[in-house]
């Protein structure tokens, strides 16, 4: 039995799970996120139920740190080494452009030019050695980028994924030049083909490493002044979770690491309610993330886009996400129409509501004038935000309703249209434009504002039911404490399956997995077993793009060929007989999993519980008022049964069911959301 600590550190909030295995204790909290020193919120989170870093035997971070120091650009000062002729790669990229109809935007590359450096050396596509590293030139560029103040470096040399020893020899030597650097050798990172990707890959891993290296380093030292005797584990994109140690040397890893938390945990539950087929929709306070999860498994991706020309190649889950949550500020065009986000008005100064000096109206503010978030009602509880309606309205009014001419409700029901809309858009890309319609599925709303407006999305979108867990305000902080433990691992083979080395093959799945076995046993997280996944990209010779095949047990060249066809067949609907087929990459994931919650008990059962409204109050829907009940969320036992329009409160959000949406609350306490379509 064990003290679990969960903490999700946002834009806006940082929230906390926390669960005492022996006693059952559930606390949540949500802080104000600190960006100047985000272990403030963290520690404040963790004060406000009383919890110090003496009571918790696992601590397990997720954070957006990573991928808010790249959109900010506050990494690490970086220098580059390449082969000659490669040094504008960055820039180059592939042929693509910032708007689709338009020739203007700005590219600023992690690396900028004058510390790009190349140096004379060259391997073929095979690896084998055209031209020999001249040691001089990389001498050379160290002497220049020491000169320029760098702290860490990217070697990427053409081909070095089909054989690494120029990129070792080169870090050999600027290791003996400069002790103190930092060094990422691209083919140790991602030994795959396409120089772009990898060099790109790399130069994020290295942009964040010293910064992360700090944050974990400072965070390992409060929380040991505090009694923790333990390492910090953190979330990976891939919603699996690693150690301290791994996060500093694959810092890349936390791009997702926040949104990938919640998409497991919307995952965990689903399946446990029964639901198979599930739409995960995260709204905080300033994005909302959505993911596919069918069959039960998020749909995941080796590849995701960190701003324009910035692309990063890690296991990922497959999150989309805009700038729609609680806090995107609304605003009128040049050609007057409202428009809601991506801006955000973040924690600092937040939503006018939250009377810290905003001004710029919010969705947040929006809901509140509407009467769908109680004025009196205390955000995250005794320490959290109590809200401002009357400034809410002033801002709404100056900024959309005088301008548009609408009434203050019109105004802010505009706001809330708008923003349904743009999330409503993202839903239907990662399902009806990939074959998937979306009646098949069921929405997990969770994020401080996602059950705001799962009803209307329901609607929107055309989804039957949606499932708002018992912790919606929190579900990426309980994602941390539920997810398992989890590497990914890549190598190239660029080998057609009748070249193939079966024996060889197998030796190298062998060798993968037991790496990756023993990283999980280094890292100390106790695991009840340990399971394998093997997939390789596979194509037709001749062929550009791959698909990706589960590969049999066996792994001989005739199962992994009737794998291949399978799969080629049921995404073509057709295979190329008499083709051969080549193997372009192996795919090893190993994965720890971790005991299972009992998420049954966290629901109180007995007469304690009523189901009775605690209230009524005035709320704005389809053009009018409607005295609409209100429910407090601990107040509901299984088996509860509510019609709106009706309003559910609890310390971590507010639901809304609109008219024509009931609700029931299922045996674990979540609220299934029904929807009436017209």
């Amino acid at each position: 039995m064990a003290k679990l600590l969960g903490i999700d550190v946002g834009g806006t909030f940082t929230d906390l799970f926390y669960l005492d295995e022996a006693t059952g204790r559930v606390s949540i909290s949500k802080a104000s996120t600190t960006p100047g020193d985000l272990s403030v919120g963290l520690f404040d989170a963790m004060g406000h139920i009383g919890v110090s870093a003496g009571d918790i035997d696992l601590f397990i971070h997720g954070t957006t740190m990573a991928t808010n120091a790249i959109i900010e650009r506050k990494g690490a000062r970086c220098g580059l080494i390449t082969t000659l002729g490669f040094r504008d790669v960055l820039e180059l990229g592939r042929r693509d452009r910032p708007h689709l109809y338009g020739l203007h935007g700005v590219q600023e590359p992690l690396i900028p030019r004058d510390l790009r450096l190349e140096v004379r050396e060259r391997l073929d596509h095979r690896g084998e050695v055209v031209e020999p590293l001249d040691e001089s030139d990389v001498l050379e560029a160290a002497e220049i980028l020491r000169a320029k103040g760098v702290e860490a470096v990217v070697v990427c040399f053409l081909h070095s994924y089909a054989n690494p020893v120029h990129e070792r020899r080169a870090k050999e030597v600027l290791q003996g030049f400069h002790p103190g650097w930092l060094i990422t050798l691209s083919a140790e990172l991602l030994p795959e083909l396409y120089e772009f990707e990898r060099l790109s890959t790399a130069a994020v891993h290295t942009y964040l490493q010293p910064m992360v290296a700090r944050y974990v380093g400072a965070l390992k030292q409060r929380l040991a002044e505090g009694g923790f005797r333990r390492d910090v584990l953190f979330v990976q994109s891939n919603g699996g979770i690693m150690s301290s140690a791994t996060a500093c040397q694959r810092p890349a890893n936390l791009a997702r690491s926040g949104p990938a938390a919640g998409v497991s945990a919307a995952s965990y539950l689903a399946r446990l309610a029964g639901f198979d087929n599930v739409i995960s929709a995260d709204m905080g306070g300033t994005s909302f993330d959505v993911c596919l999860i069918p069959g039960g498994r998020p749909r995941t991706t080796e590849e995701t886009n960190l701003g324009f020309r910035l692309p990063l190649r890690v296991s990922m889950i497959d999150v989309h996400t805009i700038g729609a949550g609680g806090g995107s500020i609304a605003w009128i065009d040049r050609a007057g129409i409202l428009q809601v986000g991506p801006e955000s008005a973040g924690a600092d100064p937040g939503p006018a509501a939250y009377r810290r000096g905003g001004t710029r109206p919010t969705v947040t503010d929006a809901n509140l004038v509407l009467g769908r978030i109680n004025p009196g009602f205390v955000l995250g509880g005794e320490h959290g935000l109590k809200m401002d309606p009357d400034a809410a309205s002033r801002a709404i009014e100056a900024e959309v309703g005088k301008p548009l001419g609408l009434a203050l409700e019109e105004a802010a029901t505009a706001i809330i249209r708008v923003a349904n809309n743009n999330m409503a858009g993202r839903i239907r890309v990662v399902s009806v434009e990939r074959g998937h319609d979306p009646r098949d599925f069921a929405l997990v709303a969770f994020g401080g504002a996602g059950p705001l407006h799962a009803a209307a999305l329901m609607k929107d979108v055309g989804i039957g039911r949606s499932l708002i867990p018992y912790y919606p305000g929190v579900l990426c902080a309980l994602g941390c404490v539920t997810a398992d433990v989890r590497h990914d691992f890549v190598r190239t083979v660029m080998r057609s399956l009748d070249e193939l080395d079966p024996e060889g093959f197998r030796a190298m799945v062998r060798e993968t997995v037991a790496d990756g076995t023993r990283l999980i046993q280094d890292e100390g997280v106790p695991v009840e077993r340990v399971d394998v996944l093997l997939a390789a990209d596979m194509g037709y010779e001749g062929q550009r793009h791959n698909i990706r095949v589960t590969l049999p047990p066996e792994l001989s060249p005739e199962g992994i060929t009737a794998a291949f066809a399978e799969a080629y067949r049921s995404e073509y609907k057709q295979t190329l007989d008499g083709l051969p087929v080549r193997l372009t990459t192996l795919r090893v994931t190993v994965l720890g999993l971790r005991p299972r919650l009992d998420i049954g008990s966290w629901v109180a059962a007995g007469s304690a519980l009523t189901g009775i409204p605690q209230g009524r109050r005035a709320v704005y829907f389809d053009g009018r008022y409607h005295d609409t009940p209100v429910y407090a969320r601990a107040a509901l036992p299984p088996g509860s049964e509510l019609a709106g329009p009706a309003i559910v409160e609890q310390a971590d959000c507010t639901t809304v069911l609109e008219p024509d949406t009931t609700a029931r609350v299922d045996r674990l306490g979540n609220l299934i959301l029904e929807a009436r379509h017209p």
